[in-house]
């Protein structure tokens, strides 16, 4: 289903470690430090070299594990893996300050500098827009940090089209600092920035990156509808977040998802994986398997 040359477009998402990515009630649902481990050690099996985390997933810990597992691979693995991770999230602003404002993004990069063991991040995203802070603030701690060599480049995530152009133009005042991605949510259930928002990314040269592919687990075709959802599912950990698509036309797309996995010999999940990597305009994905079986069942071939 997905083929050893487009290994390359797959990212191994590390928000399930130590919680399921920030909030911090969902800390204990999260992957404990030796699955994570294994999991990490797959993903290179299966040739991946591209990992996302961020400040605030497992409240630090799945930087920090990330980190101790680059520490145990060689220099060459190191030197050619692109490590991307994030700052800007609420959950990890103390009381009075404000996610995005020049303090703390160079408070928190220096934090995840030192979680993740290395000289320099490949991507660093702002992670969710903060409205109280106005971007040319945020933009000159990015540019400094850019600067500085900490970071090799940046992008955003949770972008609206407003949000991505009002960035863009920024970069385009200081080239001393390369905007280069755009990561959202996408998948065959929300698919909003196919209207635009991809479009855009492809003319002003940014990549875009789809992370919850499977929407959650939905897409995996585990869950029925009317039935409630296993005791150690994401959706019974965190059911508000997925509320938008409990209802008839979502179980409809994903009974034809099936019908199509089955008509290619595919997974569903593998089949749903493919519909974003064939999307025009998606660059690459975000997976975020829980098993190393998981792997085999998005249909991921070893490089």
């Amino acid at each position: 289903m997905i083929r050893s040359e487009e290994v390359g477009r797959i990212v191994f998402g590390c928000g399930n470690i130590g919680g399921l990515g920030s909030d911090p009630a969902l800390r204990d649902n999260g992957d404990p430090r030796e699955r994570a481990l294994t999991l990490l050690d797959r993903a290179r099996e299966l040739g991946i070299t591209r990992f996302d985390t961020a400040n605030t997933y497992g409240g630090g810990l799945s930087e920090r594990v990330l980190g101790e597992w680059l520490g145990r691979q060689g220099n060459g693995f190191r030197a050619r893996a692109e490590i991307a991770t994030k700052v800007g999230n609420p959950a990890g602003c103390p009381p009075g300050e404000r996610p995005l404002s020049g303090r703390q993004v160079a408070l928190h990069l220096d934090e995840s500098l030192r979680r993740l063991r290395v000289e320099q991040i490949s991507l660093y995203y702002l992670h969710e827009f903060d409205r109280a802070t106005p971007l040319e603030e945020t933009f000159a701690a990015i540019d400094a940090a850019a600067r500085a060599g900490k970071i090799a480049a940046f992008g955003v995530s949770n972008a609206m089209l407003g949000d991505l152009e009002a960035v863009a133009e920024l970069a385009r005042q200081a080239p001393g600092v390369a905007l280069t991605h755009v990561q959202n949510g996408f998948n065959r259930l929300e698919t909003a920035d196919g209207a635009a928002l991809i479009a855009f990314a492809q003319a002003s040269g940014l990549k875009y990156v789809a992370f919850s592919p499977l929407a959650g687990g939905l897409l995996t075709g585990k869950y029925r509808s009317g039935a409630p959802a296993a005791a150690d599912s994401r959706l019974a950990a965190a059911p508000d977040f997925y509320a938008h698509l409990l209802n008839p036309e979502t179980f409809a797309a994903i009974e034809g998802l099936k019908r199509q996995a089955q008509a290619n010999g595919w997974t569903t999940s593998g089949a749903a994986l493919r519909f974003v990597l064939d999307y025009p305009g998606v660059d690459s994905l975000i997976i975020a398997p829980r098993s190393v079986e998981q792997f085999a069942a998005y249909g991921i071939a070893a490089a």
